[in-house]
């Protein structure tokens, strides 16, 4: 993969480079060797996000399988598989194609499969690749009968791994009552189009982030899940040697751990997590989440921040008023507005010397290109050239605005980068 000026804020001047061939340039964050806004990935924290979770995942028992959609990155899958990742997670078919060309072999798609392109191509990826195994969710005899229709119009082949949904009322995809959750596992249990391997739902569904709700939210869809999966069970409705039973957002994993680790069923369980924005955490939703998943666990610290995005001020027009060189087309803002970290002066070629910003120092609003930084101007006060550090909330809507994302060390020397297939 080589990387170029068609990659925004890459050097226009700069000859096409490889990631590994970064380091040799020695381009440094405080040198303004990179233009301007510029999606940045700190190696040590994502080294350490990816070795915490990990072992999370070992000390509770459980099977990872990150979320891919979040960064849909290849070198980052393949960070994620290296440090010991059971399989992958996926939302679509185009995304599972992305991390089997990367060198997925287990993955999950946690959602729907209807489609007949969407079913035909997932029948052309096992098919070339012979190690591969997905599992996608079912939550309907509709569902059911449209996957039964294509495979009817197809030569005789392997039937689909497939995974009952149980959902939460009002919310995303999912079976809404156990009546209608076994009816569907006992039409899947005899369909010549699938086998059911286990059970998926989404707990994100449920939690506000307040533990006393989320607790008793979360609790409760784990024993109405539970309940389908013992039922079905007992009807031997599962079709192979071991239950498959995922979770696993990014918020309140902790508290679906009693689902994934059930014992008291006819065979053995996997239970898979399927977190996806621990990779790089963030400074805002997800970090009040995880405050809450410390104190639950009785942690003291977990994961860090490892996505930020920098961009000089270009213009201070008025008092308290600032423009940053970064807008709706460069950082997430589904969720809330970036939040300053850090300020570091145009004369600053030192990470010692960079400081933390005020906290009066708020962005407002974001234009295309624009962030509006309103500071109290009898305090601290950008000027022109200063660089400014922004943090983000939700990184997945970061990580769809770049074709590329530098690695950086933690003296601000580049020396690697990703890119991303959205």
């Amino acid at each position: 993969m080589l990387f170029d000026a068609a990659c925004k804020s890459f050097p226009l001047a700069a000859a096409p480079l490889s990631a590994d061939q970064l380091a040799a340039q020695r381009w440094n964050l405080l040198a303004d060797d990179l233009a301007y806004p510029l999606a940045v990935l700190k190696r040590s924290a994502l080294n350490h996000n990816l070795a915490w979770m990990q072992d999370y995942a070992r000390r509770k028992r459980v099977h990872l399988a990150p979320h891919g959609k979040t960064t849909m990155s290849p070198e980052l899958f393949r960070l994620q598989l290296q440090a010991g990742a059971w399989g992958l997670t996926f939302a679509t078919i185009f995304q599972l194609g992305v991390g089997v060309a990367a060198g997925v072999r287990r993955a999950i798609i946690a959602n729907q499969v209807v489609g007949a392109a969407d079913l035909a191509g997932l029948r052309a990826l096992l098919q070339a690749h012979g190690d591969l195994q997905v599992w996608f969710l079912v939550d309907s005899l509709a569902q059911l009968q449209r996957i039964e229709q294509w495979a009817a119009s197809q030569d005789p082949c392997q039937p689909f791994d497939v995974l009952l949904e149980v959902g939460v009322p009002g919310k995303r995809t999912g079976c809404r009552t156990q009546e209608e959750a076994l009816a569907l596992a006992q039409a899947l249990s005899v369909s010549p189009a699938v086998r059911l391997w286990g059970v998926e739902c989404y707990e994100g569904n449920a939690a506000q982030c307040d533990s006393d709700h989320d607790v008793q939210a979360v609790s409760d869809l784990v024993r109405r899940v539970l309940d389908v999966v013992r039922q079905c069970d007992a009807q031997q409705l599962f079709a192979a040697d071991r239950i498959v039973l995922t979770a696993g957002g990014s918020a309140v994993f902790d508290l679906v751990l009693p689902l994934l680790t059930t014992g008291q069923l006819s065979r053995p369980v996997e239970g898979v997590l399927r977190s996806g924005c621990y990779i790089t955490h963030d400074h805002a939703h997800y970090r009040r989440y995880l405050k809450l998943v410390e104190q639950r666990e009785g942690l003291q610290a977990s994961l860090l921040p490892a996505l930020e995005v920098w961009t000089m001020v270009q213009s201070v027009p008025e008092p308290g008023l600032a423009f940053l060189t970064c807008g709706r087309r460069d950082i997430s803002y589904d969720i809330e507005l970036p939040m300053p970290q850090r300020l570091a002066r145009a004369s600053v070629r030192d990470m010692g010397d960079v400081v933390a910003t005020p906290p009066d120092w708020r962005i407002t609003a974001l234009n295309d290109q624009h962030a509006y930084l309103q500071f109290d101007p009898e305090g601290l006060v950008p000027a022109v050239g200063d660089r400014v550090v922004l943090g983000l909330s939700h990184p997945c809507t970061t990580f769809d605005k770049w074709r590329w994302m530098v690695v950086a060390e933690d003296d601000g020397l580049v020396t690697g980068a990703i890119h991303t297939c959205f």
